[in-house]
C-alpha cells in the first residue's frame, strides 16, 4: 500500500504526540541522550545532595557518553529549583535532584507552585545517609540528655541551623523538640553549608546534618557530636550513640536522595534512566566509596521509587501534625 504524503504527516505527529504525552517510543529512548542533560540540584553547594548528585552525573556520562551538568539552584526550601524543572520540557533532558525536603514540602508549605506527584514522575532513588546531632564546643552540654537539661532551662534562648524550611535538618530538629518537649530557636539558611557555616563558628549552637558532610568536622574537633539519627550506630562515627539510645526513645530521622522528571517524560526515557542509576548503585567503587562516607546505595524501579514517595509524604504529613509544625 502506497504512503501519502497524509499518511506520512498522521504517522509522524502521532511519534510526536507519544513522545509528548508519554507514550513509549522506544526509538527516541534508543538514541537518548544525543545532547547534554541538565541536573537541577535545588540545594546548595556542597550538601549531600550536590556532592552525590555530581557523582552520581559523572557515573551517567561516563555509561551514556553524553554531557550530564549539574547546575545549582537553592532557595526557599528547594522550592525555586524545583519549580525550575516542573516548568522544563518534559522530555527527559532537565532532571531534578530531591530529597525528603520536597516529600515534607507538600504538607508543609500547601501553597508552593507545583504538586510533587502531579507536575513530576519518580526515575530512580539514589542513596540514604543518617544525620548527626552536633553542637559548638562553646555549648555547655556534653551528651544528649545534658542538651535537652539545658535547653530546658533556656526556653527558646538556644538556635538550630538548617538549609531551610521542610529540608531534613529542619524537620530533624522539629522533630526533636517535639519529642523532648524542648523551645529551641529554627534559624533558616539558604543551603546546608551555610548552616554548617554558622554552627562551625559558633553563631548558632546546634544542628542535625548528613554524616557524610559533618563527619570531617567531627573527627577534627570543630563541633561536639550527642548522637546520631538512625536505629544504629554509624559506622564512620562508631563512638557516637543514636539519639534514641542516648536519651530520646524511638527517635529517628535520616536524608534520602532520588532523581524526579517533569511529569509525562516519556515512559521509556524514564525506564532507561532507571536502569542506569540502578546500574550505578550496583558498581563496587560506589558501594564502597559511599559506606566509607555513612551512605547506602538504594536500587528500585521507577514504579517502587513512586511508591516509596507517596509513602513519605504521608509520612512527614502526619509528623508535621503530630509536632504542630505550622504550614508556611
Amino acid at each position: 500500500m502506497p504512503i501519502t504524503r497524509r499518511t506520512a504527516l498522521f504517522a509522524t505527529a502521532m511519534i510526536a504526540a507519544g513522545r509528548t504525552l508519554g507514550g513509549t517510543t522506544s526509538a527516541f529512548a534508543a538514541d537518548y541522550p544525543d545532547r547534554a542533560v541538565k541536573v537541577i540540584v535545588p540545594f546548595g553547594a556542597g550538601g549531600p545532595a550536590d556532592v552525590f548528585s555530581r557523582q552520581v552525573s559523572q557515573m551517567l556520562q561516563d555509561r551514556l557518553k553524553q554531557s550530564f551538568v549539574v547546575e545549582n539552584r537553592p532557595g526557599a526550601g528547594s522550592i525555586i529549583g524545583t519549580d525550575a524543572v516542573a516548568k522544563s520540557p518534559a522530555d527527559g533532558y532537565t532532571l531534578l535532584a530531591m530529597s525528603n525536603t520536597q516529600t515534607t514540602n507538600e504538607s508543609l508549605v500547601p501553597q508552593k507552585p507545583y504538586a510533587l506527584m502531579k507536575d513530576f514522575v519518580a526515575v530512580s532513588p539514589m542513596n540514604y545517609s543518617d544525620l548527626v546531632m552536633v553542637v559548638h564546643p562553646s555549648v555547655g552540654a556534653k551528651d544528649v540528655k545534658e542538651f535537652i537539661a539545658l535547653a530546658k532551662s533556656k526556653p527558646g534562648q538556644l538556635n538550630y541551623a538548617s538549609s531551610g524550611v521542610g529540608t531534613p535538618y529542619h524537620m530533624a530538629g522539629e522533630l526533636f523538640k517535639s519529642m523532648t518537649g524542648t523551645d529551641i530557636v529554627h534559624v533558616p539558611h539558604k543551603a546546608s553549608g551555610e548552616a554548617r557555616n554558622s554552627v562551625l563558628g559558633g553563631h548558632v549552637q546546634m544542628m542535625f546534618d548528613a554524616i557524610p558532610t559533618m563527619a570531617e568536622n567531627v573527627k577534627a574537633g570543630q563541633v561536639r557530636a550527642l548522637g546520631t539519627s538512625g536505629t544504629v550506630r554509624s559506622k564512620i562515627l562508631p563512638d557516637t550513640p543514636t539519639i534514641a539510645e542516648a536519651g530520646v526513645p524511638g527517635y529517628e530521622s535520616t536524608i534520602w536522595l532520588g532523581i524526579m522528571a517533569p511529569a509525562n517524560t516519556p515512559k521509556d526515557v524514564v525506564d532507561k534512566l532507571n536502569a542506569e542509576i540502578n546500574a550505578v548503585m550496583n558498581q563496587p567503587d560506589i558501594i564502597a566509596s559511599w559506606e566509607k562516607q555513612g551512605a547506602v546505595p538504594m536500587k528500585m524501579t521507577a514504579a517502587q521509587f513512586d511508591a516509596m514517595l507517596r509513602k513519605d509524604i504521608d509520612k512527614w504529613a502526619n509528623v508535621v501534625k503530630v509536632a504542630n509544625i505550622k504550614p508556611q
